[in-house]
C-alpha cells in the first residue's frame, strides 16, 4: 500500500507511470496497432483490444474540457486543500484526463483554455503556462 490517500496502490504495471511523475515526467500509453494514445494507462488498447501498447511522454500541454470547483470533501488529504479545482484537460496528444487545476482563479477559468502540467508530491496537476 502506498500509505498516501491521494495515489492509488501502485503494482508492476502502474510504477513507471508513478515513478515517471515523481520526475516531474507525464507518461501515457499509445497503441503501435491503431495509432491511438489513451490515459488512464492501461495494458491493452481501449479503441482496438491490442495488446501492443507502450509507455510514451507527454507533450504536457494540455486544454481544459470542465471543471467543477470543490468546497466540501471529508476525505484526507482533500479536506485541507478545499476549495480546489476538480478538472478534465485534454491533452495534446488527444487523450481526456482527470486531474486538479493549481495555481488559477475560479473567475479565470474558460473552456479551451491552455494548461501546461505540473507535479505536486509526484501527483500530475494542471495551471496556466508559465506559472
Amino acid at each position: 500500500m502506498s500509505g498516501r490517500f491521494d495515489l492509488p496502490e501502485v503494482d508492476a504495471f502502474s510504477r513507471a507511470y508513478w515513478e515517471a511523475a515523481a520526475e516531474g515526467r507525464l507518461l501515457i500509453r499509445r497503441c503501435a496497432a491503431c495509432g491511438r494514445a489513451h490515459h488512464y494507462p492501461r495494458e491493452f488498447c481501449p479503441y482496438c483490444w491490442s495488446e501492443e501498447v507502450t509507455w510514451e511522454r507527454a507533450s504536457g500541454r494540455a486544454t481544459l474540457h470542465t471543471w467543477s470547483v470543490v468546497h466540501r470533501n471529508d476525505l484526507p488529504p482533500f479536506r485541507e486543500r478545499t476549495p480546489y479545482v476538480a478538472a478534465v484537460v485534454e491533452l495534446a496528444e488527444g487523450p481526456r484526463m482527470m486531474t486538479e487545476v493549481v495555481e488559477c482563479g475560479e473567475a479565470a477559468l474558460r473552456v479551451g483554455m491552455e494548461l501546461e502540467a505540473a507535479f505536486r508530491e509526484g501527483v500530475p496537476v494542471f495551471r496556466p503556462p508559465g506559472r
